[in-house]
């Protein structure tokens, strides 16, 4: 017996291992996803590294150098406030990613709950949670955030609090379409038939079994939470001054775009390279995870 259970454990094993070669085969055919993913591993090591990266302190003010153009000094040029603008793009992109990474948590692990609960049961909790789901839908996402931030105070918290909270009906309502495409089949009336709890049911049967939208979901928003927690703060209600953060850069460039154009211009392309990157990498995952197009 002991020897039957091995045979179906290194089955299990050597078939996840086998899924997940065959995953990453068809992910790295795909050249642009290849580049967006190395993209933003150099953003992630920056984030990580910043403090070794930048070449200055992103807060500390010169006033003897203020509104300088790019130079060999400052590759990125000075702000208002003489400070270093590459030194406070390094830094954030801790923030910006930090906030969009969590945010997106967030909504994939409440989001993701709620909708297996209700694909799972269906019924009257399924109905009930899906109304609830269509409130949250029919109020605009902006609004929603200002309001969250409004009542919870600004600051970096809350707002990825405002963002992640914004953005629960979307995963909600995809793990429900998973579920209720997987709750039928034959593993889980097995599942039920051997007497397991639906607890059980759901965590180590439906829920890993429908994780695959999810994970491309979440790779594609990361990049919409980015440009929401920017235009957060460029509106004023996100993250406060004088902690670098991409959004608020732009808002604290925009009186002086005329004259002095690269103090927005180079927040805003690492918003643009970022959100790029992470678009290039959650297309090639989203291709590589359907098996309509396993090659």
């Amino acid at each position: 017996m002991s020897a039957v259970n091995n045979t179906a454990t290194t089955r299990v094993q050597y078939k996840k291992r086998s899924q997940t070669k065959e995953i990453w085969r068809r992910f790295r055919k795909n050249k642009s996803s290849i580049i967006g993913m190395i993209i933003i591993a150099i953003l992630i090591i920056c984030a990580i590294f910043a403090e070794n990266i930048a070449p200055y302190d992103p807060v500390k003010q010169d006033y003897a150098h203020t509104l300088e153009h790019p130079s060999k000094e400052h590759i990125f040029g000075t702000d208002e406030f003489g400070r270093d603008i590459f030194s406070r793009i390094i830094f954030g992109a801790r923030t910006s990613l930090s906030v969009g990474l969590i945010s997106v948590s967030i909504s994939c692990i409440v989001g993701g709950v709620i909708g297996a609960i209700s694909g799972y049961f269906g019924g009257r909790i399924d109905t009930f949670i899906m109304r609830c789901m269509d409130v949250f839908l029919a109020i605009p996402s902006i609004l929603f955030n200002i309001s969250i931030i409004a009542a919870l105070g600004p600051g970096i918290v809350n707002m990825m609090i405002a963002v992640g909270v914004s953005n629960i009906p979307r995963y909600c309502r995809i793990m429900r379409a998973s579920v209720l495409q997987i709750k039928n089949q034959e593993f889980i009336e097995a599942a039920k038939a051997g007497g397991a709890l639906d607890f059980f049911i759901i965590t180590f049967h439906v829920v890993p079994n429908s994780l695959a939208p999810i994970i491309v979901q979440a790779t594609l928003n990361v990049g919409s939470a980015i440009i929401a927690c920017a235009g957060l703060s460029f509106i004023g209600v996100g993250i406060s001054p004088p902690t670098p953060e991409w959004g608020a850069m732009l808002s604290n460039g925009r009186d002086l775009l005329r004259n002095y154009s690269y103090i927005t211009a180079f927040p805003g392309l690492a918003i643009m390279i970022t959100v790029l990157s992470l678009n290039l990498m959650g297309d090639g995952l989203r291709d590589a995870f359907d098996p309509k197009l396993k090659r």
